[in-house]
């Protein structure tokens, strides 16, 4: 497959660039330096320092699901306002599970909880946001295993949920939209159609080897190292890279799955492999929303005080996460 190419690659916008020079001002050690439990711990202190104040919701619920093992996953149910969900007029409202990023070793409910709220709001659906279990402490597939489980509890658990089971949308950001493109694959396969995958810049590769990849390695948020040391800390194997349930562009059949609504930083070493993956599913003829925003970098949602593009691309997804489930005539 040819990789995307940028005849001039794009450059971060005047506020991006400040915040840039604000974070490397700030001198904080590298992810990849740190013990996991530190990265998390800075990632979850960092989170919302940039990002608008927590809009209010008729409800936010923690809730819990069961993995296969038995272990007791946290899963934050968030309800919009009465007047903003298809609950109004007698019918259930859809429904949305949220994989939060992180490379799969940090991140949690907390630290994508004000994008979940905006989701909710704007979409009138119902979110649901997973706590999956990270590594090193769980490595690959448990991440994986543990979406599905709660993609199956909640279309198993709709009824009780207050939830249209044949309205449910799954989502990402980063690995978690890695998580959310291959629930969508293995959804397909067990003949449980989505309404939508909701994609924000979503890891599909094993390897870093695209031009984006090779130009944003450093100097824009999100550095070549620290993708090798969460793939590392994920991956047991080497060879687990190759594996298409970590890269979904590996994937052999893409055909038959949900719509896909994919929004994409410019300055991400992401950008290429999310259009790679658009690509192959438009040539297996699924239907495909590929949106762009070329002056800002990987994490751009989560930084909606700073940057308007963050929620210019919430407002987007939520619009089309509203239509994909909106109640069937």
């Amino acid at each position: 497959m040819t990789q995307p190419t940028h005849l001039t690659p794009p450059s971060p916008s005047p506020v991006m660039q400040e915040l840039l020079h604000r974070i490397a001002r700030a001198a904080r050690p590298p992810l990849w330096s740190l013990s996991a439990q530190q990265a998390r711990a800075a990632y979850e202190a960092a989170s919302g320092v940039l990002d608008i104040a927590p809009p209010p919701l008729a409800e936010v619920m923690d809730l819990d699901c069961p993995a296969r093992d038995g272990t007791r996953l946290r899963v934050r149910r968030y309800r919009p306002k009465q007047g903003d969900t298809s609950a109004d007029l007698g019918t259930p409202p859809g429904a949305l599970l949220y994989l939060h990023g992180g490379g799969f070793v940090i991140g949690s409910v907390a630290t994508h909880d004000i994008l979940c709220r905006q989701l909710a709001l704007h979409s009138g659906c119902a979110v649901f946001s997973c706590d999956y279990r990270l590594a090193p402490e769980h490595a690959f597939p448990t991440a994986l295993n543990d979406a599905w489980d709660a993609l199956a509890w909640l279309r198993e658990n709709a009824a009780m949920l207050g939830v249209d089971a044949d309205r449910i949308a799954i989502a990402g950001d980063s690995a978690g939209g890695t998580l959310a493109t291959v629930c969508a694959i293995l959804a397909r396969d067990a003949a449980w159609p989505l309404a939508l995958q909701l994609l924000f810049y979503p890891g599909t590769a094993g390897w870093a080897q695209t031009a984006s990849a090779a130009h944003f390695a450093h100097g824009f948020l999100l550095e070549a190292e620290s993708i090798d040391w969460f793939f590392n800390q994920y991956l047991p194997r080497p060879e687990d890279r190759h594996d298409w349930r970590f890269a979904p562009l590996l994937a052999p059949d893409l055909h038959g799955l949900a719509p896909a609504w994919i929004g994409l930083a410019g300055c991400d070493p992401l950008h290429d492999e999310g259009v790679l993956y658009a690509e192959r599913l438009r040539q297996a003829g699924v239907p495909v929303v590929l949106r762009e925003w070329p002056g800002v970098t990987h994490d751009f949602i989560r930084m909606g005080r700073a940057l308007p593009q963050a929620g210019q691309a919430i407002q987007e997804a939520a619009a089309a996460l509203r239509h994909a489930c909106q109640p069937r005539v």
